[in-house]
Protein backbone atom coordinates (compact mmCIF):
# COMPACT_ATOMS: atom_id res chain seq x y z
CA UNK A 1 0.00 0.00 0.00
CA UNK A 2 1.02 3.42 -1.31
CA UNK A 3 1.38 5.99 1.47
CA UNK A 4 -0.43 8.72 0.94
CA UNK A 5 0.87 12.12 -0.46
CA UNK A 6 0.37 15.42 0.12
CA UNK A 7 0.21 17.90 -3.17
CA UNK A 8 0.34 21.53 -2.40
CA UNK A 9 -2.75 22.89 -4.02
CA UNK A 10 -1.68 26.47 -5.84
CA UNK A 11 -3.81 29.38 -5.22
CA UNK A 12 -6.45 30.37 -7.52
CA UNK A 13 -5.76 32.76 -10.23
CA UNK A 14 -6.06 37.09 -9.29
CA UNK A 15 -6.64 35.34 -5.23
CA UNK A 16 -3.31 36.42 -3.26
CA UNK A 17 -2.06 33.42 -0.74
CA UNK A 18 -3.63 34.51 3.02
CA UNK A 19 -0.77 33.29 5.02
CA UNK A 20 -0.82 30.77 8.02
CA UNK A 21 -0.79 31.48 11.47
CA UNK A 22 -1.97 35.70 10.56
CA UNK A 23 -5.00 37.50 11.15
CA UNK A 24 -5.49 39.96 8.46
CA UNK A 25 -4.81 43.61 9.28
CA UNK A 26 -7.67 46.49 9.38
CA UNK A 27 -6.63 50.00 7.99
CA UNK A 28 -7.25 52.91 11.06
CA UNK A 29 -9.53 55.60 10.98
CA UNK A 30 -7.75 59.04 10.58
CA UNK A 31 -7.36 61.18 13.65
CA UNK A 32 -9.58 64.17 12.10
CA UNK A 33 -12.15 61.80 11.57
CA UNK A 34 -12.59 60.26 14.98
CA UNK A 35 -12.22 63.55 16.71
CA UNK A 36 -15.70 65.65 17.40
CA UNK A 37 -16.46 68.27 14.69
CA UNK A 38 -16.45 72.04 16.24
CA UNK A 39 -20.15 73.79 15.68
CA UNK A 40 -19.65 77.13 14.51
CA UNK A 41 -23.64 77.64 14.07
CA UNK A 42 -23.70 79.95 17.02
CA UNK A 43 -21.21 82.54 15.50
CA UNK A 44 -23.46 82.84 12.73
CA UNK A 45 -26.38 83.45 14.17
CA UNK A 46 -24.83 86.40 16.64
CA UNK A 47 -22.53 87.62 13.06
CA UNK A 48 -25.63 90.05 11.73
CA UNK A 49 -26.94 91.34 15.11
CA UNK A 50 -23.12 92.75 15.78
CA UNK A 51 -22.97 94.00 12.85
CA UNK A 52 -26.08 95.92 13.16
CA UNK A 53 -25.08 97.90 16.33
CA UNK A 54 -21.88 98.78 15.06
CA UNK A 55 -23.82 99.98 11.42
CA UNK A 56 -26.04 102.49 14.17
CA UNK A 57 -23.38 103.17 16.79
CA UNK A 58 -21.58 104.26 13.68
CA UNK A 59 -24.15 106.22 12.26
CA UNK A 60 -25.55 107.99 15.33
CA UNK A 61 -21.43 108.90 15.58
CA UNK A 62 -21.54 110.33 12.27
CA UNK A 63 -24.57 112.45 12.79
CA UNK A 64 -23.65 114.00 15.75
CA UNK A 65 -20.25 115.12 14.55
CA UNK A 66 -22.21 116.33 11.17
CA UNK A 67 -24.97 117.70 12.42
CA UNK A 68 -23.87 121.15 13.28
CA UNK A 69 -22.56 121.76 10.39
CA UNK A 70 -25.51 120.59 8.38
CA UNK A 71 -28.57 122.21 10.87
CA UNK A 72 -28.66 125.96 9.47
CA UNK A 73 -30.98 128.87 10.27
CA UNK A 74 -33.83 129.15 8.45
CA UNK A 75 -33.68 131.86 6.18
CA UNK A 76 -36.51 131.49 3.70
CA UNK A 77 -40.30 131.06 4.18
CA UNK A 78 -42.34 130.33 1.41
CA UNK A 79 -45.77 130.87 1.68
CA UNK A 80 -47.93 129.17 -1.33
CA UNK A 81 -52.29 129.41 -2.21
CA UNK A 82 -54.30 131.85 -3.55
CA UNK A 83 -54.83 134.05 -0.61
CA UNK A 84 -58.14 136.36 -0.87
CA UNK A 85 -58.73 137.03 2.66
CA UNK A 86 -55.04 137.43 4.58
CA UNK A 87 -52.07 138.96 3.32
CA UNK A 88 -48.87 137.09 3.39
CA UNK A 89 -47.61 139.47 6.11
CA UNK A 90 -49.97 138.62 8.12
CA UNK A 91 -48.82 135.34 8.05
CA UNK A 92 -45.35 136.17 9.04
CA UNK A 93 -46.35 138.05 11.93
CA UNK A 94 -47.65 134.79 13.23
CA UNK A 95 -45.32 132.32 12.49
CA UNK A 96 -42.41 134.78 13.61
CA UNK A 97 -41.40 132.75 16.92
CA UNK A 98 -40.80 130.05 15.05
CA UNK A 99 -38.94 131.14 12.31
CA UNK A 100 -35.50 131.51 14.63
CA UNK A 101 -35.67 127.92 14.94
CA UNK A 102 -32.81 125.94 12.69
CA UNK A 103 -33.56 123.75 10.26
CA UNK A 104 -33.85 120.52 12.03
CA UNK A 105 -35.11 121.79 15.27
CA UNK A 106 -37.92 123.69 14.03
CA UNK A 107 -41.75 122.95 15.30
CA UNK A 108 -43.64 121.87 12.23
CA UNK A 109 -46.76 120.71 13.92
CA UNK A 110 -47.09 123.72 16.14
CA UNK A 111 -46.39 126.07 13.51
CA UNK A 112 -49.48 124.12 11.58
CA UNK A 113 -51.59 124.53 14.55
CA UNK A 114 -51.06 127.75 15.14
CA UNK A 115 -51.65 129.20 11.39
CA UNK A 116 -54.60 127.15 11.55
CA UNK A 117 -55.74 129.19 14.37
CA UNK A 118 -56.12 132.11 11.96
CA UNK A 119 -60.32 132.16 11.45
CA UNK A 120 -59.53 132.84 7.52
CA UNK A 121 -57.04 129.14 7.26
CA UNK A 122 -59.08 125.99 6.90
CA UNK A 123 -56.23 123.84 6.50
CA UNK A 124 -52.26 124.56 6.62
CA UNK A 125 -49.28 122.02 5.18
CA UNK A 126 -45.93 122.79 6.25
CA UNK A 127 -42.73 121.32 4.89
CA UNK A 128 -38.94 121.90 5.10
CA UNK A 129 -36.75 122.49 1.88
CA UNK A 130 -33.47 121.43 2.49
CA UNK A 131 -31.22 123.35 3.27
CA UNK A 132 -32.66 126.19 4.67
CA UNK A 133 -36.34 126.61 3.60
CA UNK A 134 -39.70 126.03 4.52
CA UNK A 135 -42.50 125.86 2.42
CA UNK A 136 -46.11 126.70 3.50
CA UNK A 137 -49.07 125.85 1.58
CA UNK A 138 -52.12 127.50 2.55
CA UNK A 139 -56.30 127.17 2.13
CA UNK A 140 -58.60 129.43 2.85
CA UNK A 141 -62.03 129.44 3.94
CA UNK A 142 -64.85 129.80 1.38
CA UNK A 143 -67.67 131.85 2.73
CA UNK A 144 -70.85 130.68 1.91
CA UNK A 145 -73.08 131.85 4.47
CA UNK A 146 -73.56 134.00 7.70
CA UNK A 147 -74.13 131.83 10.67
CA UNK A 148 -76.75 133.87 12.96
CA UNK A 149 -75.59 137.48 13.44
CA UNK A 150 -71.89 136.50 15.02
CA UNK A 151 -70.22 134.04 12.55
CA UNK A 152 -70.08 133.02 8.93
CA UNK A 153 -69.93 128.89 7.71
CA UNK A 154 -67.95 127.80 5.07
CA UNK A 155 -69.24 125.14 1.92
CA UNK A 156 -68.65 122.13 4.50
CA UNK A 157 -70.86 123.71 7.23
CA UNK A 158 -67.96 124.67 9.98
CA UNK A 159 -68.17 128.30 11.47
CA UNK A 160 -65.76 130.77 11.62
CA UNK A 161 -65.25 134.31 12.83
CA UNK A 162 -64.06 136.93 11.30
CA UNK A 163 -63.38 140.21 12.51
CA UNK A 164 -64.82 141.96 9.30
CA UNK A 165 -68.15 140.60 9.49
CA UNK A 166 -69.53 143.76 7.82
CA UNK A 167 -68.53 143.04 4.54
CA UNK A 168 -70.80 139.76 4.33
CA UNK A 169 -74.07 140.80 4.38
CA UNK A 170 -74.44 140.78 0.75
CA UNK A 171 -74.47 136.30 2.00
CA UNK A 172 -77.45 134.39 3.00
CA UNK A 173 -78.47 133.86 6.84
CA UNK A 174 -78.63 131.04 8.00
CA UNK A 175 -80.13 130.47 12.26
CA UNK A 176 -80.35 126.97 13.93
CA UNK A 177 -78.80 125.15 16.89
CA UNK A 178 -75.33 125.18 17.06
CA UNK A 179 -75.41 121.44 16.31
CA UNK A 180 -76.91 121.59 13.01
CA UNK A 181 -74.78 123.54 11.15
CA UNK A 182 -73.79 121.04 8.95
CA UNK A 183 -77.26 119.98 8.60
CA UNK A 184 -78.48 123.84 7.94
CA UNK A 185 -75.78 124.05 5.14
CA UNK A 186 -76.81 120.98 3.44
CA UNK A 187 -80.12 122.06 3.30
CA UNK A 188 -79.79 125.32 1.91
CA UNK A 189 -77.86 124.04 -0.75
CA UNK A 190 -80.26 121.51 -1.91
CA UNK A 191 -82.99 124.00 -1.64
CA UNK A 192 -80.71 126.80 -3.39
CA UNK A 193 -80.13 124.11 -6.19
CA UNK A 194 -83.85 123.70 -6.49
CA UNK A 195 -84.72 127.31 -6.49
CA UNK A 196 -82.44 128.78 -8.76
CA UNK A 197 -83.95 127.94 -12.18
CA UNK A 198 -87.24 129.33 -10.91
CA UNK A 199 -85.25 132.86 -10.48
CA UNK A 200 -85.22 132.55 -6.79
CA UNK A 201 -82.11 133.12 -4.46
CA UNK A 202 -82.37 132.33 -0.61
CA UNK A 203 -81.69 135.01 1.41
CA UNK A 204 -83.30 133.50 4.99
CA UNK A 205 -83.30 129.84 6.39
CA UNK A 206 -84.08 129.00 9.73
CA UNK A 207 -84.41 125.82 11.60
CA UNK A 208 -85.84 126.54 15.21
CA UNK A 209 -85.24 123.82 17.99
CA UNK A 210 -88.94 122.15 17.33
CA UNK A 211 -87.82 121.29 13.97
CA UNK A 212 -89.36 123.65 11.76
CA UNK A 213 -87.63 124.91 8.79
CA UNK A 214 -88.86 128.65 7.71
CA UNK A 215 -87.06 129.85 4.18
CA UNK A 216 -87.36 134.01 2.68
CA UNK A 217 -86.63 134.07 -1.00
CA UNK A 218 -84.24 137.09 -1.43
CA UNK A 219 -85.39 140.04 -4.00
CA UNK A 220 -84.86 138.94 -7.90
CA UNK A 221 -86.26 138.70 -11.27
CA UNK A 222 -88.81 136.26 -9.13
CA UNK A 223 -89.95 139.40 -7.61
CA UNK A 224 -89.30 140.62 -4.25
CA UNK A 225 -88.69 138.00 -1.09
CA UNK A 226 -91.23 135.56 -0.19
CA UNK A 227 -91.66 133.47 2.89
CA UNK A 228 -92.02 129.81 2.61
CA UNK A 229 -93.40 127.57 5.61
CA UNK A 230 -91.77 124.42 5.36
CA UNK A 231 -92.47 122.79 8.57
CA UNK A 232 -90.78 119.15 9.86
CA UNK A 233 -89.53 117.29 7.48
CA UNK A 234 -89.83 116.15 3.46
CA UNK A 235 -88.38 119.26 2.39
CA UNK A 236 -87.44 118.31 -0.90
CA UNK A 237 -91.17 117.01 -1.77
CA UNK A 238 -92.61 120.11 -0.30
CA UNK A 239 -90.43 122.57 -2.93
CA UNK A 240 -91.19 120.41 -5.64
CA UNK A 241 -94.81 120.87 -5.33
CA UNK A 242 -94.10 124.19 -4.85
CA UNK A 243 -92.60 124.39 -8.02
CA UNK A 244 -95.18 122.45 -10.18
CA UNK A 245 -97.98 124.81 -8.33
CA UNK A 246 -95.82 128.09 -9.33
CA UNK A 247 -95.35 127.58 -13.22
CA UNK A 248 -98.96 126.64 -13.53
CA UNK A 249 -100.98 129.66 -10.90
CA UNK A 250 -98.99 131.64 -8.99
CA UNK A 251 -95.94 132.92 -11.32
CA UNK A 252 -97.59 135.77 -12.23
CA UNK A 253 -99.48 136.50 -8.93
CA UNK A 254 -95.78 136.14 -7.21
CA UNK A 255 -95.30 140.22 -6.76
CA UNK A 256 -98.71 139.98 -4.42
CA UNK A 257 -97.99 137.03 -2.44
CA UNK A 258 -96.03 137.38 0.87
CA UNK A 259 -95.69 133.97 2.36
CA UNK A 260 -96.97 130.10 1.23
CA UNK A 261 -97.45 127.81 3.65
CA UNK A 262 -96.65 124.06 2.61
CA UNK A 263 -97.28 122.76 5.80
CA UNK A 264 -100.50 120.88 4.21
CA UNK A 265 -100.24 117.55 2.98
CA UNK A 266 -101.51 118.45 -0.45
CA UNK A 267 -101.86 121.61 -0.87
CA UNK A 268 -100.56 124.77 -0.04
CA UNK A 269 -102.11 128.32 1.53
CA UNK A 270 -100.90 131.59 0.49
CA UNK A 271 -101.17 134.84 2.25
CA UNK A 272 -101.22 138.26 0.00
CA UNK A 273 -99.31 141.37 0.68
CA UNK A 274 -101.30 144.04 1.96
CA UNK A 275 -102.08 146.71 -0.73
CA UNK A 276 -100.26 150.08 -0.50
CA UNK A 277 -102.51 152.70 0.06
CA UNK A 278 -101.77 155.52 -2.96
CA UNK A 279 -100.50 158.88 -1.18
CA UNK A 280 -103.13 161.46 -1.55
CA UNK A 281 -101.79 164.77 -3.90
CA UNK A 282 -100.82 167.76 -1.71
CA UNK A 283 -102.55 170.76 -3.84
CA UNK A 284 -99.93 173.09 -4.48
CA UNK A 285 -99.56 176.01 -3.46
CA UNK A 286 -99.43 179.58 -5.69
CA UNK A 287 -97.41 182.19 -4.52
CA UNK A 288 -97.51 185.96 -5.16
Amino acid sequence: MQGAQLRHQPPAPGRKPVPRGASRMVAKEPMSARLPKANFGFLKSLFWPVVLVALGFGTYEGATRLLPYADRPITRINVQGDLSYISQQAVQQRIAPYVASSFFTIDLASMRTELETMPWIAHAEVRRVWPDQVVIRLEEQLPVARWGDESLLNNQGQAFTPRELANYEHLPQLFGPQRAQQQVMQQYQVLSQMLRPLGFSIARLELRERGSWFLTTGPGSAGPGTELLLGRGNLVEKMRRFIAIYDKTLKEQITNIARIDLRYANGLAVGWREPVAPTAAQPAVAKN
